[in-house]
């Protein structure tokens, strides 16, 4: 028998196994059983008890025994894949260079750009004076300023319009509550100003005094307020410029491209409306640009003396652009730029001086438009693969007809391109350099198949595999999906990935329903009252998968995160048995519970989404699917569940209560873990590679059960 490259891999891996493993059977450790204190949550005349409800409280010392509980449990029950674990994380870890940096963007006279150090987990971020030759001025090390915190983001980095001052934030919990300080780049000096519990995102106004930023609502995490913060001053006289009342709107602000307007925003799931300041006037009047109207979404884009709008205005699924004069800007007044199509969807504008860029989507594929203003050149960039990825980079510069993209397929590294629209003509400036001297994109294959679902719609896959990984269904397969808010999950290139590759594993993501992959109207069919389309989806990728030979259910894997857990909860208890394990990070799982608690971050902007269950229309179909609700004393597959106690968009008692749940039904003696980061959010892990960590253990689940799978 001949045997090829990722077989040679998994037998290496195998003998690892075998080596590694204690005397301890997993018949001596037994999982944590979970109190039960019934609670009866009534709704529509409809009851349902929940045994679980008392995890609701991360204070309870209780609680945070039972997760500490479950933490033993998988850590005793996976001792023999810690050595895996480990040298998976180096794996990984050891094709990504350390020592790296950005592609550096001018902006304002200064070209701007980000470092890595070998051994450190945390950029530095650093700019240069007019030209990338002169010497480069360390603004933050973010290394140093992590130091003594188990988690560290920072993020909002907002330049003052006479590059002196930097405005940034930071979250040292991971409830993404950031706290925003002004730092003096040219003396040092980090001012005593600090405003708490914003979103981290701030923006300055031309007097380089006055700066504007989003505060949250201290229960809800609800984006809900602007204010205006003067140099120098306490927060406590921060002046409240606008408040957005509307529980189903979250609200944010930042300057226009052309630097001349100051832009309030207000987004819900179906509905935005923009107010509008000339950024030279801080202490002027926003002016609305045009009111909301439930269903009509807009963005806004400033030229010269028009605003370009990006909006689904008249029935537009799929958005159009239009253009409406600075002074004229109610919808009623707005003209048609480019069209609406039925087979195109619209997705951004970005605006240069004597050229525009269209990023558009056909048939799923990432297509670039280029035209002149004056029309007289007009023409897309050619893209030949079906697994690819393509889409504006930095391009804050007006006066350039230089374009900035990104280009990566599923075997291809992430490669920055410069684009001249005159000559077309690219630079490439950086492609991702993959360490380590095995990788060849020569040895892996990508391609996009379709699945047939039930309902006859036809469901795109994109898959990668190694060269050598045999088509005969006896390979295993790693399928991911995510399915919700109209967030496309791309066909993209993962360094990390190459550690399943490599050892004979194929990668699938499916591009189901409730994802804006085939347009908004693929968005639109798998959302409210046609959630189900999501995860029967998912569930006829996997049949056809299966049915083509690519794989088995007993080496079939699945995996999705926090809205892409709530799929994996709904498709396990829907068709466990295509599934031989299931991987679900952060994942929302308690749908009904969570969508009647106001006071949970995120629920009443979440409506248009998922429907409100205080209808009982929506509420009986929501308890139809949610996966909590809904388990069931059946056979479920191998499964690993993924939370952080600080988890501010999917909380932890969710997969906590699922597990138990799971736990106290289930028929079988398949794996079960729920793995609770004590110490982070729903991002996971702070820095640059402890989440490699994280992504390590998902792998040795996977890895160990198709180790232990004829």
């Amino acid at each position: 028998m001949k045997l090829n490259g990722p077989l040679i891999l998994f037998l290496i891996f195998c003998l690892t196994f075998v080596r590694s493993c204690t005397n301890t059977t997993s018949m001596e450790i037994k999982p944590p059983v979970a109190k039960k204190i019934p609670k009866s949550l009534e709704k529509h005349g409809d009851v349902r008890i929940d045994n679980y409800y008392w995890m609701n409280n991360r204070e309870d010392q209780a609680v945070l025994d039972y997760l500490d509980a479950e933490n033993a449990y998988y850590q005793k029950m996976t001792a023999h894949t810690k050595d895996f674990q480990d040298s998976l994380f180096q794996e990984m870890k050891s094709r990504i260079k350390e020592d790296d940096s950005s592609v550096p963007y001018k902006l304002n006279g200064y070209w701007y750009k980000t470092k890595y150090e070998t051994g450190k987990e945390y950029p530095m971020y650093y700019r240069s004076k007019d030209t990338l030759d002169n010497k480069d001025e360390l603004m933050f090390d973010v290394n140093r300023m992590a130091e003594g915190h188990d988690f560290f983001n920072l993020r909002g980095i907002s330049i003052s319009p006479n590059n002196k001052l930097a405005a940034f934030a930071v979250d040292t919990v991971s409830r993404r509550q950031y706290t925003i300080q002004i730092k003096n780049l040219e003396t040092g000096e980090i001012y005593s100003d600090t405003i708490e519990n914003t979103t981290g995102s701030s923006v300055w106004a031309d007097d380089n005094q006055t700066l504007f930023y989003t505060k949250k609502d201290p229960v809800t995490l609800r984006a809900d307020k602007i204010y205006k913060h003067r140099l120098g001053t306490p927060a406590e006289a921060d002046e409240l410029v606008f408040h957005e009342e509307d529980d189903t709107f979250s609200t944010f602000v930042y300057k226009s491209k052309s630097r001349e307007y100051l832009i309030i925003g207000s987004v819900s799931t179906l509905t935005t409306e923009y107010r509008t300041l000339k950024a030279d006037n801080p202490d002027g009047d926003f002016k609305v640009f045009s009111a909301r109207k439930r269903g009509l979404e807009y963005a806004i884009s400033h030229f010269q003396d028009s605003f370009y709008v990006l909006t689904n205005k008249d029935g537009a699924t799929n958005f159009k652009l239009m253009r409406t004069s600075v002074d004229t800007t109610e919808s009623e007044y707005w003209q048609e730029f480019v069209p609406h199509r039925e087979d195109v969807l619209l997705e951004d504008v970005d605006i240069f001086k004597e050229y525009y860029v269209l990023s558009e989507r056909t048939n799923g594929l990432n297509e670039l438009k280029i035209a002149r203003w004056d029309k007289s050149l007009e023409y897309y960039l050619p893209f030949e693969s079906e697994t690819y990825v393509a889409g504006p980079s930095v391009n804050l510069d007006f006066d350039t007809g230089t374009f900035r993209y990104y280009y990566n397929e599923m075997g291809t590294p992430y490669t920055i391109v410069d684009f001249d629209m005159a000559n077309k003509t690219k630079t490439i400036l950086k492609e991702l350099e993959v360490l380590g001297g095995k990788f060849d994109k020569n040895n892996y294959r990508t391609q996009r198949v379709w699945a047939t679902a039930r309902d006859g719609v036809q469901v795109p896959i994109s898959m990668v595999y190694h060269k050598n990984t045999p088509m005969d269904g006896t390979s295993p397969l790693l399928q991911y999906a995510y399915g919700s808010y109209g967030s496309t999950i791309d066909p993209y290139f993962s360094s990390v990935r190459l550690s399943l590759l490599d050892r004979g594993f194929i990668y699938a993501i499916a591009h189901i329903r409730g994802g804006e992959y085939l347009g908004r109207p693929w968005y639109e069919d798998g959302k409210l009252l046609k959630k189900k389309n999501t995860f029967t989806d998912f569930i006829d990728c996997s049949k056809f998968l299966i049915s083509e030979n690519y794989t088995s259910p007993q080496h079939l894997y699945a995996s999705g995160g926090s809205a892409g857990g709530l799929l994996m909860g709904a498709v396990v208890n829907m068709a466990p048995e295509l599934y031989h394990g299931v991987i679900a990070a952060v994942p929302f799982v308690d749908v009904v519970t969570t969508m009647l608690d106001e006071s949970i971050p995120l629920t009443t902007g979440e409506y248009d989404e998922w429907g409100n269950p205080n209808e009982k229309e929506y509420y009986t179909y929501m308890k139809s699917y949610s996966p909590y609700d809904n388990v069931e004393p059946i056979t479920y597959p191998n499964m690993y569940v993924s939370t952080g106690l600080h988890d501010s968009q999917v909380q932890y008692w969710e997969p906590a209560k699922w597990v138990a749940k799971l736990r106290e039904l289930k028929v079988d003696d398949n794996l079960l873990f729920l793995d609770t980061n004590m110490e982070a959010g729903h991002g996971g892990a702070s820095g640059r590679f402890e989440s490699l960590k994280e992504t390590a253990k998902e792998y040795a689940f996977i890895l160990d059960l198709e180790r232990k799978t004829p």
